[in-house]
């Protein structure tokens, strides 16, 4: 069948193959007119099978570049039994990929950065926890019974249940008292520690927000591990006057972390030796560390209670203050 493709159509092999063709038939018409010319043979040069015609003395002139040219490496070859091949995906020497060596290292070195911040941060949470466990777990065993000669300062240039512990230097919670007043807190005379009596509070409980923890007296560093602290000076529970009482809100067992859910009109409950207080919820206020007159006395019996804001920044304080209900 015929070939009905254009010359655009062929490929670089087949146009060289038809010039090959073409030259060859137009040196062979050239050969047929010479030997016409000559009367040396009336034979077909076109048929090489012819036996007046020498297949040797056929042109081969273009056998000469069957190795050249641009696809000389595309055409076909013909072997022999001497002929070797040789394969041609023989592999070179390896070659290191650096910039895939490099990518992959900072990958490890990222991964590791990672898991080290994790464990960082885990280690972290898991010291906070036992922290509050730990606090938790004291604040279940029965209040010890302090000894009249031990004195705590009374510090009411701020407010009770800082962050800030003692030993720290400087004093008494430094950082939590302004300077100006610093002066001040260090001729304070301190109050002894009262001998437990009936009258005083042994366990505080809010319902609401699910707060159940135990009462003990003094609001320092040390009393605040122990459960919600009554701070000294100010009214008994259940007695005319204001009874402050504060806990810490993320530290110490977070006795007052849900503090802030508290809404007005729930439930205080504060117990004693001898009866138990019912105190409903008027007021909630967030105000600064140095606000102290929400501790200052009142002449009806009211309870206040104190802890830290927001949870785990601790600039502010946040007050609940609660009248006493027959």
């Amino acid at each position: 069948m015929r070939d009905r493709r254009t010359i655009d159509e062929l490929s670089i092999e087949e146009l060289e193959e038809i010039l090959r063709i073409r030259r060859r038939e137009a040196r062979l018409e050239r050969l047929r007119r010479l030997r016409e010319d000559e009367n040396l043979s009336t034979v077909d040069p076109l048929k090489p099978d012819s036996v007046d015609v020498d297949p040797l003395q056929l042109p081969n002139e273009h056998q000469r570049y069957q190795g050249l040219g641009a696809t000389a490496q595309f055409r076909s070859q013909i072997l022999t039994d001497h002929d070797e091949i040789e394969p041609s995906d023989r592999r070179s020497g390896y070659k290191v990929e650096w910039g895939w060596l490099r990518d992959k290292s900072l990958l490890v070195i990222e991964l590791g950065v990672v898991v080290g911040l994790i464990v960082v941060l885990f280690s972290v949470v898991t010291l906070l926890n036992n922290i509050n466990a730990e606090s938790s777990a004291l604040q279940q065993l029965p209040t010890l019974t302090p000894s009249p000669t031990v004195a705590i300062p009374l510090i009411d240039v701020v407010l009770p249940g800082g962050h800030t512990p003692p030993d720290s230097p400087g004093g008494v919670a430094p950082a939590e008292i302004p300077a100006h007043l610093r002066d001040i807190v260090q001729k304070i005379t301190p109050l002894p520690v009262p001998t437990p009596g009936p009258e005083h509070g042994t366990r505080i409980q809010i319902p609401s927000v699910g707060i159940d923890a135990p009462f003990v007296e003094g609001d320092d560093w040390e009393s605040l591990k122990q459960g919600a602290g009554h701070h000294l000076g100010s009214a008994n529970p259940g007695e005319r006057g204001n009874c402050v009482v504060s806990a810490h809100n993320d530290i110490f067992g977070e006795i007052f972390r849900d503090l802030p859910d508290v809404d007005l009109g729930d439930e205080i409950l504060v117990h004693t030796a001898s009866r138990m207080y019912r105190y409903v919820v008027t007021q909630k206020r967030v105000i600064e560390p140095t606000e102290v007159g929400v501790m200052a006395p009142t002449s009806s019996p009211v309870l206040t209670l104190i802890s830290c804001y927001p949870y785990g920044i601790d600039t502010h304080r946040i007050v609940v203050i609660g009248e006493i209900q027959p």
